[in-house]
């Protein structure tokens, strides 16, 4: 649930990543109406920053560029921003193309609701792009954060089956990166760029979290007995919670919730009453949840280091060395171009296993693998500073 979709949504109490402009492009958000749940609601919200945020603005780059395709990329959820680009679209005479799937689907729902304004006619399906003069066209797409999967990664990587970047083509990131994300939004607009794409992606975006000022106007408008900040990182929940307190929101009524916790709220009062378990579930195949941190340490040391396999036959009984042993690499070094070491290795574990039989004959085969594991490990490091995973495998006959 995110203000840019319903504004009227504020009425439960959740803010999420708000914007109160002081010229909506739609519906002025901070109506009195909107606010009828004070005093009975808790609240939360993202960003501390002082100050207040300007009014979504388009920046006017069809004229600028006005004889190229344009390609705008921004988040599904931010609709205002999507009328703003189809008013500017109808403007300048260009036909709008949606993709993205979560784009697709939100702009269908907020038309439905009456959140976006489409004119007839300017709306076109990806397919009959073709028809239009690239000059004529806008595309708006998912994927101003740099997901791997969203479209316009995809157009970059030149792998998407119906839009294909070409040469002028301009696109702009209307969206600031999230922090951790720096390095994906970079890949990408490399990509374009190498593409022969202009890349715009500064000066296009005003931010859709709220600053200070905006908190102050909510928490005032709405009076709640409790704030939960909960959305963004530590810093601005804290900062949040500050300004919460400076509004006169008791301490004890302002929730610093970590991941799990279960807050439960009554007539009585609010209080953390229970704690459950978050975190990833991983998805592996048909398996849900069943890959444990076990199984990925394994398989992170497996991609790192590779794996040596060591095999080797003793006598049933005697312990008695009879074949072996023989060392398989994946992984790890080249086979042909590095017989030597391999062979090093093997007389290294041969003479480290006919030690151990002579003085343990009936030495069980976990303390032989232990000495095989051992025996390895030390002696790869020295020889290659690297620590592929040692597998030994023990027959009997």
């Amino acid at each position: 649930m995110r203000c840019e979709i319903a504004p009227e949504t504020i009425a439960v109490g959740s803010t999420h990543d708000i914007l109160v402009p002081h010229i909506a492009v739609g519906t002025v958000v901070y109506r009195k109406r909107e606010f009828r749940v004070g005093n009975r609601g808790g609240i939360d919200s993202g960003i501390g920053t002082p100050g207040s945020c300007d009014t979504f603005q388009i920046v006017e780059l069809y004229a600028e560029h006005c004889n190229t395709r344009i390609i705008i990329a921004t988040f599904a959820s931010n609709v205002d921003r999507v009328q703003q680009i189809i008013n500017s679209a109808c403007k300048y005479g260009r036909k709008v193309v949606v993709e993205g799937r979560s784009m697709v689907n939100i702009i269908q729902v907020a038309q439905e609701l009456g959140y976006l304004d489409v004119p007839d006619n300017t709306l076109v399906e990806i397919d009959q792009l073709k028809n239009y003069p690239p000059e004529k066209t806008v595309l708006i797409t998912t994927g101003s954060q740099g997901e791997s999967m969203a479209a316009l990664s995809r157009m970059a990587a030149d792998v998407h089956k119906k839009v294909t970047i070409m040469p002028g083509d301009t696109v702009i990131f209307s969206s600031n990166p999230i922090p951790g994300n720096e390095k994906s939004v970079s890949k990408v607009i490399n990509e374009l760029s190498a593409k022969g794409a202009n890349v715009i992606f500064s000066d296009a975006h005003v931010s859709g979290h709220a600053c200070q000022e905006e908190l102050k106007l909510i928490y005032s408008l709405v009076r709640p007995k409790y704030a939960i900040p909960i959305h963004g990182e530590y810093r601005h929940r804290k900062a949040n919670a500050g300004v919460a307190k400076a509004l006169g929101i008791p301490k004890e009524n302002i929730f610093m919730l970590q991941s799990g916790d279960v807050l439960e709220v009554s007539a009585r009062g609010a209080k953390v009453v229970d704690k459950v378990h978050t975190g990833e579930i991983l998805v592996d195949g048909l398996g849900v949840g069943d890959v444990g941190n076990i199984v990925l340490r394994d398989r992170q040391h497996l991609a790192e280091d590779g794996i040596m396999i060591v095999v080797l036959t003793l006598e049933r009984g005697s312990n008695q060395l009879l074949a072996g042993p023989d060392i398989v690499s994946r992984g790890f070094v080249y086979v042909r171009e590095s017989e030597g070491l391999m062979e090093e290795a093997r007389r290294v574990v041969t003479d480290a296993v006919e030690e151990c039989l002579t003085h343990q004959r009936n030495a069980d085969w976990s303390k032989i693998k232990l000495v095989i594991r051992d025996t390895m490990n030390d002696f790869i490091w020295k020889k290659t500073k690297r620590k592929p995973m040692i597998l030994p495998i023990i027959m009997d006959v």
